[in-house]
């Protein structure tokens, strides 16, 4: 996540199914380093390069990214970039393919929060339609799959649509600021090279064999 601090109430919202897979990323590396030290001595431990990119990504993928909704606006920590969206900056909220910030310039996407795709409201029960957001529902009150309370999208989007109504509605967030507050683009260029470097080491490990 972003090292810089959030102030007031701070809601988090990580994809559940990121966790399974960061964890199971983490004991395939795991596993491999043990059956490598087993089988061919700690001297092996020079060649484990490949283990340790999976291990990276694990983190880095999976259980690092997040939507952070706080009193300053929407941070998404993705991958290899944090975006913060003030709320004076925010437009629209979609969740088309993933929850998607919409600005007056450009929209962010959220690595954490994934739409189901069209087949996601297949299996949609009533209740999953109903305490929404206002702004969740379309003509003659639809909701799109990706805005399901079941779908991480729709997790996310309820978070962040029911912090900027409030806000609205408390008039502490001024109309027609839009175009005029930048959005902060920090990029993780640390987690870029790591990501290189174990790369390069597990290609070279590979063609050394």
């Amino acid at each position: 996540m972003s090292s810089a601090p959030h102030a007031g109430t701070v809601e988090v919202f990580k994809a559940r199914a990121n966790a399974w897979f960061a964890w199971l990323s983490w004991s395939v590396a795991a596993l491999g380093i043990v059956v490598t030290v087993i089988s061919a001595g700690p001297g092996a431990l020079a060649g484990i390069a490949p283990l340790l990119l999976i291990a990276f990504l694990g983190w880095q993928l999976f259980w690092m990214p997040s939507v952070v909704v706080h009193d300053g606006g929407v941070t998404l920590e993705n991958p290899f970039r944090s975006v913060l969206v003030p709320w004076e900056a925010l437009v629209h909220v979609d969740t088309r393919f993933a929850l998607t910030l919409v600005t007056a310039h450009k929209s962010y996407a959220a690595w954490a929060a994934p739409a189901p795709g069209i087949w996601g409201g297949r299996h949609a029960q009533p209740d999953d339609l109903r305490g929404l957001p206002a702004t969740t529902y379309g003509p003659g009150r639809s909701v799109r799959p990706g805005d399901l309370k079941t779908t991480d999208s729709g997790q996310a989007a309820r978070l962040v649509r029911a912090r900027w109504h409030e806000l609205v509605e408390s008039g502490a967030l001024a109309a027609g600021d839009a175009a005029t507050t930048a959005v902060k683009v920090s990029y993780r260029w640390a987690a870029a090279g790591a990501v290189v470097l174990l790369l390069a080491a597990s290609i070279w490990t590979i063609a050394a064999r």
